[in-house]
């Protein structure tokens, strides 16, 4: 999916975030908020933040000073001319709260698009489709899988892409792919690179990357393929291809997801985002966090790419003592440069030292 093909960049939109605005729960919304390129983020609906700005909530200077909201029509009022009602949140379960259902059917009535990462389809359902069609409104469920049609095995076509190739893995689930391969891609068009990115979850298709998907929506045998598409479509546009990764090779619960990710975009490098404070899972405690050196040696088992960089958000001068890689934080200075001067230097090593670009 990419949603650049069904809105004017940047879009006026509100985002919904009611309950977790800068929260891990609250990370569409949060990323829609500090990142989208594809959306003005004009207010925020969070009773629980409301009042307070957006830079105090989220810990950052970089954020748009926007107004928290109560309610969708305070949201509306402050951001009259909004085109979408983004759902930023992913409630337990997945299903649509029953406190959310007015608020939405306000922005719908008032012309919205609504751009939902539910687990619930709201296009599918009567009541909201005929709800956006007397008001001229879309709903894009973004974690709609691909139409069975559409779905094929991976068979190694991505051998083919003439960019290069940089996927983001990591030591856990929420330990910053997808901030990661965002800031990468962005470096890098700052720098005036060719470079496009490819979302596997539904914050990174709402931040506005050049193609995605929902990876753990897609059947498990077509997973792998369906990337290899993805990667295939944005690197025949663009020079260097960045992809975000999901969860890590050694969680027992998202493992295949993460595998899938790494066959279908058979990566040049890989960056592996870490948190080095965390010994146990998000919301898995009984499981333990294995750690840098094992994804790395998985990585290299599993693939023919090679690991650049880690990117951390711990201390990185203490960090670089454990491993013999670069080792940088994004958001302290020069560590962005430090991890895309990493990733450029793998990819110019691997294509000297195979100018045919034989990568399979």
């Amino acid at each position: 999916m990419n949603l650049r093909e069904s809105f004017d960049a940047p879009a006026p939109a509100i985002v919904l975030a009611e309950g977790e605005f800068g929260k891990t729960g609250g990370k569409t919304s949060n990323g829609v908020v500090i990142h989208s390129e594809l959306f003005d983020a004009r207010a925020v609906i969070d009773s629980a933040t409301a009042g307070q700005s957006p830079a105090d909530v989220l810990c950052r200077e970089d954020v748009p000073d926007i107004p928290i909201v109560d309610s969708v029509s305070e949201a509306l009022e402050a951001a009259p001319k909004a085109e979408a009602l983004i759902i930023g949140v992913a409630p337990a379960g997945g299903e649509l709260p029953d406190a959310w259902i007015s608020g939405i059917e306000e922005a719908v009535r008032a012309g919205c698009d609504i751009v939902s990462g539910l687990h619930t389809f709201l296009s599918e359902d009567e009541h909201w489709a005929d709800l956006a069609e007397a008001h001229d409104a879309r709903i894009f469920d973004l974690r709609k899988p691909p139409r069975d049609e559409e779905l094929r095995v991976g068979d190694g076509s991505v051998d083919e892409v003439d960019a290069d190739v940089v996927l983001t893995l990591g030591t856990d689930c929420a330990v910053g792919k997808r901030t990661t391969t965002f800031e990468l891609y962005r470096a890098a068009r700052e720098e005036g690179l060719n470079a496009g990115w490819v979302a596997t979850g539904q914050t990174g298709i709402m931040v506005g990357a050049q193609a995605g998907v929902v990876i753990d929506r897609v059947p498990a045998d077509f997973a792998a393929g369906a990337v290899e598409d993805l990667v295939k479509e944005v690197g025949a546009d663009h020079d260097l291809v960045f992809v975000e990764g999901q969860a890590s090779l050694t969680h027992r619960a998202y493992s295949n997801v993460t595998l899938a990710i790494l066959h279908g975009s058979w990566p040049d490098a890989v960056v592996i985002a870490d948190e080095p404070e965390r010994t146990s899972r998000t919301h898995f405690e009984q499981f333990l966090v294995e750690g840098v050196e094992i994804e790395i040696s998985l990585i290299e088992e599993l693939s023919e790419a090679d690991v650049a960089a880690v990117s951390t958000w711990g201390d990185p001068k203490v960090e670089r003592e454990r491993y013999d890689l670069p080792v940088a934080n994004i958001y302290e200075e020069k560590g962005l440069d430090k991890l895309l001067s990493a990733v450029q230097e793998t990819c110019a090593d691997r294509t000297s030292s195979s100018p045919a670009r034989e990568r399979s």
